[in-house]
């Protein structure tokens, strides 16, 4: 079992930055797959960003060149660094990975971009 754990959620302005969290504990060795998802209302969940187990990432266009995803091995930590948000980015963000045939997810975080 592997558990995540999202923190670093809130509100932001356009054009502003935040950085989302994912702690992973548990059965962590060999996770395949570590990534990024949103759920904004009244729409399905998407895939934003996934960071192999190589270090190799990739990300949904319309975040390409604004997020980033990065992991730090020594905290067991995913980060989504996410700059110029716009009000579309608004959504509830789920931190998910993947190891063989599991597949986990965090609670999520909330991301509001608003004036």
């Amino acid at each position: 079992q592997v558990q995540l754990v999202e923190s670093g959620g809130g509100l932001v302005q356009p054009g502003g930055s935040l950085r989302l969290s994912c702690a992973a504990s548990g059965s962590i060795l060999s996770i395949d797959y570590m990534a990024w998802y949103r759920q904004a209302p009244g729409k399905q969940r998407e895939l934003v960003a996934r960071m192999a187990s190589s270090g190799s990432t990739a990300y949904v266009d319309s975040v390409k060149g604004r997020f980033t995803i990065s992991g730090d091995n020594a905290k067991n930590t995913v980060y989504l660094q996410m700059n110029s948000l716009k009000f579309e980015d608004t959504a509830v963000y789920y931190c998910n990975a993947v190891k063989g045939w599991g597949v986990y997810w965090g609670q999520g975080t909330q991301v509001t971009v608003s004036s």
